[in-house]
Order: C-alpha cells, then sequence, then structure tokens
C-alpha cells in the first residue's frame, strides 16, 4: 500500500480522531491481519467444498508398443506395431469420516470470527498507543509554551536587575543569580524542546507516517472538554455521582468479558480445541466412503495391412464400462497413533480452557484497576488543579514583590521553580486522566476511535 506523501506547505491540522484512523489505515500490522482473514475465508471455503462435494479426477493416456506385445482384441503376444488410447473419470465422497467435515466446517467458521477479533483488538492497540504519543506532543507543547513564557520573565528580570544595580538597588552578586535563573530557563526550554521533537518523531512511527513530511496536531485538544478533559466543577460533580461504585465495577467487568477481542480469542481458541478433540475421538470409528468412475479405451494397428480400425467414438462407447463402489475402513491396530493424538487434543483443549480461565480473571483485574486508576487520576488532577491555580497567583505575587526588591533572587528563583513543577504536573494530571477515562469507556464496550 502507498504512503499517502504530503507536501509540508499542504499539510493540514490533524485532530486525535484523524491520526487514529491515519494511523489504523495504514498500519503494516493490519495488513498483515487482514491477509491471515482472507486465508481464513479461504479455508472456510475449502471446509464447505470438502463436506458437501465430492472429488472429482479424470485421466487420459497413451501408449504405441512396437515390436512383441499383447494384442488387446485376442489377449494374446504378437509381434505388430499398435496405439492404445485410455480415458476414465472418477468421483468419490465420504459418507461418513468421525464427522471431521462437519467440525472442519465449525472450525474454519470460529477461526474466521477470530480472525476479526484479531484485526479488532490490533486496532485498539494502535489507537491507544496514538493516543499515548499525541498526549506526550500535547504535554511538550504545553510545557515549551510555559517555558517560553519563563524565558521571557527571566529576560526582563535580568534587565530589571541589571537597572537596580545601577543604581544600587541590588548588589552584583543578585544580578549573577537572576542571569544564571535565566540560563537554567532556557536550558530546560531547549530541553523540552528536544524532548517535544523526540514525541512527535513517535507519533509519526506509531502513524506509520512519513517521517521527514511535517504533522501538525490540533493542539486545541489540550483545552477542550468536549474529549474528556473535565474542568474541576464537572470533575467534583462526576466524582459524586458515583454513589454505587460495586454496581459501576461489576457492570463493566460483565460488558468488558462479553465484547473484549481478547476474551473473543481465548474463547475461539477453547471452542475450536474442544472440536479437534471430538474429531479426534470420532477417528477411531469405521470410514464410510462411496465412490463411482466411468473408463473407456481405443486402440488400433498402424501399418496392417487391410486392417480397418473401428471407428474412435465406437470403440469408447463400446469399451466404456461404469463402476461403484462402497468401502469401509475399521481402524485396528494402527501404533495407537490415534490415541496418541486423542491424548495430544486433549492436552490442548486443557490448555485453552486454562488459558480462557486466565484472560477472564485478567480481564476482571485490568477493568478494576482501569477504574481505580481513573479515580485516583481524577483525585490527583483535582489537587493538581488547586496546587496550580495556587502556584499561578503565588508566583504573579513573587514576581512584582521581585521587581519591587522585596525578596532575593534565590527565593524568586525558588518560586518560579514551584510554579513550573506544578504546572508540569498539572498538564501531566489532566491528560492522563483523559487516557484513563478513555481506557474506562474502551472496556465498557465503546472503542478509541468512536469515543
Amino acid at each position: 500500500m502507498a504512503l499517502n506523501h504530503v507536501k509540508a506547505q499542504d499539510t493540514a491540522t490533524m485532530n486525535l480522531k484523524e491520526c487514529m484512523r491515519y494511523a489504523v489505515e495504514h498500519s503494516t500490522k493490519i495488513r498483515i491481519q487482514q491477509a491471515d482473514i482472507r486465508d481464513a475465508q479461504i479455508d472456510r471455503r475449502d471446509a464447505i467444498l470438502a463436506a458437501f462435494t465430492p472429488s472429482v479426477s479424470g485421466s487420459s493416456s497413451a501408449s504405441s508398443s512396437f515390436g512383441r506385445s499383447l494384442d488387446p482384441e485376442t489377449n494374446t503376444y504378437s509381434v505388430i506395431t499398435s496405439f492404445y488410447n485410455g480415458y476414465s473419470v472418477s468421483a468419490g465422497i465420504d459418507l461418513f469420516n468421525g464427522f471431521q467435515a462437519v467440525n472442519n466446517l465449525k472450525i474454519t467458521k470460529t477461526a474466521q470470527e477470530m480472525g476479526f477479533s484479531k484485526e479488532q483488538q490490533l486496532k485498539d492497540q494502535i489507537c491507544l498507543t496514538t493516543m499515548e504519543a499525541y498526549c506526550n506532543v500535547l504535554y511538550y507543547t504545553e510545557m515549551e509554551k510555559a517555558l517560553q513564557a519563563q524565558v521571557a520573565t527571566a529576560e526582563k528580570s535580568v534587565q530589571l536587575a541589571a537597572k537596580q544595580e545601577q543604581l544600587g538597588q541590588k548588589s552584583h552578586a543578585d544580578v549573577v543569580q537572576v542571569q544564571s535563573d535565566l540560563v537554567e530557563r532556557q536550558y530546560q526550554l531547549t530541553n523540552c524542546s528536544n524532548r517535544l521533537k523526540d514525541a512527535l518523531i513517535t507519533l509519526k512511527d506509531v502513524m506509520f507516517w512519513p517521517i521527514e513530511t511535517p504533522l501538525k496536531i490540533d493542539e486545541s485538544f489540550a483545552n477542550e472538554t468536549a474529549v474528556g478533559l473535565s474542568p474541576v466543577a464537572e470533575l467534583v460533580e462526576a466524582r459524586g455521582s458515583r454513589t454505587n461504585q460495586s454496581e459501576e465495577i461489576d457492570e463493566y467487568v460483565s460488558r468488558a468479558k462479553q465484547w473484549l477481542p481478547e476474551v473473543t480469542l481465548a474463547e475461539g481458541t477453547m471452542k475450536n480445541a474442544r472440536l479437534s478433540l471430538k474429531t479426534a475421538r470420532w477417528q477411531l470409528l469405521p470410514r464410510l466412503y462411496l465412490s463411482g468412475g466411468w473408463s473407456s479405451s481405443f486402440f488400433t494397428y498402424p501399418g496392417r495391412e487391410g486392417y480397418v480400425p473401428t471407428p474412435f467414438f465406437n470403440q469408447l462407447k463400446d469399451n466404456g464400462g461404469e463402476s461403484v463402489s462402497l468401502s469401509l475402513s475399521i481402524p485396528i491396530f494402527n501404533r495407537l497413533s490415534s490415541y496418541s493424538n486423542i491424548a495430544r487434543r486433549k492436552n490442548a483443549y486443557d490448555r485453552a480452557q486454562a488459558d480462557y480461565e486466565q484472560t477472564l480473571q485478567m480481564v476482571d483485574a485490568e477493568v478494576r484497576r482501569a477504574i481505580a486508576d481513573r479515580d485516583g487520576s481524577a483525585d490527583a488532577l483535582l489537587q493538581a488543579t488547586t496546587r496550580a491555580d495556587l502556584q499561578s497567583e503565588a508566583f504573579a505575587l513573587n514576581t512584582k514583590r521581585f521587581e519591587q526588591g522585596l525578596i532575593s533572587s534565590i527565593e524568586y528563583q525558588t518560586a518560579s521553580n514551584t510554579y513550573l513543577n506544578a504546572l508540569a504536573e498539572y498538564l501531566n494530571a489532566r491528560l492522563q486522566y483523559f487516557i484513563k477515562c478513555s481506557v474506562v469507556k474502551y472496556y465498557g464496550g465503546t472503542s478509541y476511535i468512536n469515543q
């Protein structure tokens, strides 16, 4: 599949859903899985044909004999040149083969359904990975903006400190400290910009976007409440509305066990293992096979004087013969290979059962963990929001106090660092809350791309 190479000047701004769709459409894993699905569909077609249609074959042969050979007319040896041409058509079908054909029909049907479930699982994994990479880009984008503002503020502080030194209001040590704070902010900005570039490359890689082609994402996503980044009032209301968390957990666990692709895959594997075990057991019974055929031949003696061969079609009619046979094959002793096969299939079924039970247990734990993470991230977001608001106000006050010479440069730098840390934690908590909410919705039956 050819990639859509987009020119830099034509690059449109892509939101999260558009990035997800692009990642799914261009994923090589999806293409490989779709090829596997086509193979499963072919296996399904072959199983249907094997169960309901006979096998038909035809053959033709021609031979020429020189010297002493068997005369087809007299069945005696003679020294003469002869030409023989034979035709045959045969067909056969299993009337009973231990329900192998029927079980194969069921197995291929389940395998085809498992192929679609595997494709959906890959799509969900790609969407979640894209969402995480997208949020990382947003995080470093917001932090870069905050650090740019900090650098601008630090530059003004250096200019102000230099003037205050000339007026004798600040010492040279204070000026050096302010300059050091500016260099520190510039270093943090450079480091953040590098991390942003790395996060953007990761997003392109996840999306299978051409690395050399620019990619612009919708930065307003970080401030939209419609995508799950609820403001504090809505967040408090949502936390308070969960009066019966136990019922909510049980409901999400039940939904997840019904529709998650990994559960469907484990259940399909268990069903096919059970059908294979049944097939192996039925192979101990006799096999009944019906076959029939038609054959005819044509012969002549080239070069014999006075010999007039019977016409070709007359010979085909006169020499034609039909046959019908019904065969019963009874297994008596095959070195215990049938019993060994049954034992292996039983072990495979036991493994599939254990894997299915383990999958259900894992889903139960994952859903409960996801809900706990969502509620925990909601609490963390509430605290981070309050802390960021207070630190923002405190930093604004400390900036004025520093400009008025009421606090030292070290105290101002400490306040600035505290504000940046609070802002970083707030941005991270906000994006983490969105991801955790999306995971819970996914377990509830809504795919990531449809949220």
